[in-house]
């Protein structure tokens, strides 16, 4: 089973052998998945669900009254686009060693590879050298931040990735391997790092009960307070 379907609400199962008990999250797109131990069955989880209804429904209500998505990037002189919480105006130049480079306060790019639009097999857009970017820049900086909070959190990661993770921020794997989001690069510093202290957490609790929510307070005080920005940013910033 992959869903599980209560009533008018779908709700997209994942598993879990370390998971102790279910939990619903609603995703930034209004999407729901409900992660819950491999051995709870489904008659356990859709009572589960049916207890939470009414939460689900004021927190899909709250996903309605966010602003709408921005409109798709514009590669084009003088578009800003973000890398650590600021904002970087685009030159085009005619050449460069590479499709984009970050000097001078200025993200460069050969105006030929913002102009091209990804036909071919070999030509890729924009948009995937900028990407390219944000991932490589992305790892070296939160493999840091990881490294300095792991030891005061205890845990042992067992490696970290960057890639696309659709809505998700950060997610953990198995083997306790990191997975985040490229867009995460993007954030100001102390929204990143209270992803990264989210995600070393959950290697030690899996779930968002009490002593979860306890660990990160104990290296982050004010998580709440920055939850609510990572909120607010998050959906406008690219």
């Amino acid at each position: 089973m992959t869903a599980l379907v209560v009533g008018d609400l779908e709700l997209e199962l994942r598993r879990s052998e370390r998971r102790r008990s279910p939990e619903i999250t609603v995703e930034r797109d209004g999407r729901l998945t409900l992660a819950a131990p491999a051995a709870a069955s489904p008659e356990a989880l859709t009572r589960f669900v049916e207890a939470k209804r009414f939460r689900i429904y004021q927190q899909l209500a709250a996903r309605e009254a966010l602003p709408p998505a921005p409109p798709p990037r514009r590669f084009v002189d003088g578009a800003g686009f973000p890398y650590l919480g600021r904002s970087y105006r685009l030159l085009l130049v005619p050449d460069q060693d590479v499709p984009v480079k970050l000097t001078r306060g200025r993200f460069r790019m050969r105006r030929a590879d913002a102009e091209r639009r990804g036909v071919g097999a070999a030509a890729e857009t924009a948009e995937a050298h900028m990407i390219r970017w944000y991932s490589a820049h992305a790892r070296p900086w939160l493999a840091a931040r990881v490294e300095r909070y792991a030891g005061r959190i205890r845990v042992t990661p067992g490696g970290l990735t960057v890639r696309e993770l659709g809505y998700r921020w950060g997610s953990c794997g198995k083997g306790g391997r990191l997975y985040f989001h490229w867009k995460t690069i993007l954030l100001p510093p102390r929204l990143i790092e209270y992803l990264v202290v989210h995600e070393l957490v959950h290697l030690r609790e899996p779930h968002h009960g009490p002593m979860f929510w306890q660990r990160v307070e104990r290296v982050i005080p004010d998580w709440a307070e920055r939850r609510e920005a990572l909120r607010d940013l998050g959906r406008r910033i690219w």
